[in-house]
């Protein structure tokens, strides 16, 4: 797709490669013509159109890119890592500790499913591509994890020529961060996906520095809305389920999400709220990334909120007794067909790929299961197909009935919602010379525009796809 360039020769720009108009994909790029600086490269996720994206050749050499700058370890913003690995990229990727150990996870983890989806998809013939292939493989994501580079919260560092980061906590999921970038005289800001304030596990979203920005980036994914303090209908909807003899299926985010559920689950519970049903986390990579959030409980990180801290020595803050964990395939394929009452959390969290898709396949055609989807769905995906309540779903290459209860529980986004977006910009010392909005729905993204104009008085520009912007 060639670029939209608004810059003039020399200047310093941002290029908008991925993430603008759409809620997947974040790649941005700084450059002044000789040092380039790449911030995030994810997948695009969700309609076929977006997917196609990442088969795309990169729309700069990547051997040009000096270095990387990750801002979390979601797969819509480090997904595309070992692509850029494997299409030449050789500079280092810098990260937070705990973005670096996720990050590692999930790149083998969607290398590893891309490779069995196209084995499958060969086995069962229903792939147009003959033979299927795979973007990327597993050395290839050994070969992006060995160009990582963790640093600590806090700590300026330099990456390339005049270019320095700064991370500060993002309050998202563990060691995501908001970026703070000094390029060749020029101030940078990226809030990635901003956390909340009462995130259950971590601690809130850090002040922006007070210091003058020529530039803001910020997300808008729930720039449209606002998040509704109410008590969850988490525990009516098992319990209903429980009461016809169905189980409950969550697709969840391996990272966080997994872990957010299961503080509220043990919650359920101990207050007897639900029956004590088995509770199976059947996701290898929600396994090992619940591992780092036990390791940074255990370690008094200070990501980790206080009052968890203060409880870990007699609270196991993910499990009430009834959770366990289904490390293997075979393990897996024993709940594939439920006949008593359970919960299962499977990844992943918009059903567009890994073991929930083999849940959903069994579950779905049985009217007594309740399907729970917790997190945003993206357009196209399998999980906003069903939320729009499609009577089938295509699955490997089949089309399944869908006769199991739909339900959306909105209780737990670990984004800002719009108000939660504009009081952390308002935490700026002074106005920043721009502000992009990305990372959102078009909606969400006119909304947030038109909040920051009346909230704060400032302008603001939403960048169109493949846009190079002087700064």
């Amino acid at each position: 797709m060639p670029l939209i360039r608004l810059d003039r020769m020399g200047e310093i720009t941002i290029s908008f490669l991925g993430a603008a108009g759409t809620v997947t994909g974040s790649r941005f790029l700084i450059s002044n013509g000789k040092t380039k600086i790449l911030v995030d490269a994810g997948l695009f996720q969700g309609i076929k159109e977006l997917r196609l994206r990442n088969w795309e050749p990169f729309e700069i050499d990547p051997q040009e890119i000096s270095a990387m700058v990750l801002t979390h370890a979601h797969l819509d913003h480090c997904g595309y890592i070992p692509s850029l690995v494997k299409q030449g990229f050789e500079g280092k990727v810098f990260s937070t500790e705990y973005t670096a150990k996720l990050a590692e996870i999930i790149l083998r983890d969607s290398a590893r499913i891309q490779v069995e989806d196209a084995k499958y998809a060969a086995k069962k013939g229903y792939s147009k591509h003959n033979p299927p292939m795979a973007l990327y493989n597993e050395n290839d994501a050994n070969r992006a994890i060995e160009q990582f580079s963790a640093t600590d919260f806090n700590v300026k560092t330099k990456i390339a020529e005049e270019t320095f980061v700064t991370f500060h906590p993002a309050g998202h999921i563990l060691g995501a961060s908001v970026v703070e970038i000094e390029f060749f005289g020029k101030r940078l800001l990226f809030s990635g996906d901003l956390g909340r304030p009462e995130h259950p596990l971590l601690s809130s979203p850090e002040n922006i520095p007070a210091v003058a920005f020529d530039a803001i980036v910020v997300e808008s994914t729930y720039g449209d809305r606002e998040h509704v303090d109410e008590p969850s209908n988490l525990a009516q909807i098992i319990r209903e389920t429980v009461e016809r003899g169905g189980s409950i299926l969550i697709p969840a985010f391996a990272v966080d999400r997994t872990e957010v559920i299961l503080v509220e689950l043990r919650k359920l519970l101990e207050a007897g709220a639900i029956p004590a049903i088995p509770v199976y986390a059947d996701s290898p990579m929600a396994l090992r990334a619940l591992a780092l959030y036990r390791e940074a409980i255990n370690e008094s990180s200070p990501e980790i909120r206080a009052d968890v801290l203060a409880d870990k020595l007699t609270t196991d803050p993910f499990d009430a007794g009834q959770l366990v964990e289904l490390p293997t395939v075979e393990d897996s394929m024993s709940v594939n067909n439920p006949t008593s009452s359970c919960i299962i959390i499977s990844a992943s969290g918009m059903a567009t790929g890994g073991r929930v898709v083999h849940h959903l396949a069994n579950m779905l055609p049985v009217p007594k299961h309740t399907i729970v989807l917790v997190g945003y769905q993206a357009v196209g995906t399998r999980g906003r197909r069903l939320l729009q309540g499609e009577e089938f779903v295509k699955m490997h290459g089949k089309e399944i009935p869908v006769k199991a209860q739909i339900e959306q529980v909105n209780s737990f986004s670990v984004h800002a919602d719009a108000s939660e977006l504009i009081d952390w910009l308002r935490t700026s010392s002074e106005p920043p010379k721009q502000v992009f909005i990305v990372h959102g729905e078009g909606d969400s993204s006119i909304a947030l525009q038109d909040k920051i104009k009346k909230d704060l008085g400032w302008e603001s520009v939403i960048p169109k796809d493949n846009q190079v912007i002087g700064i």
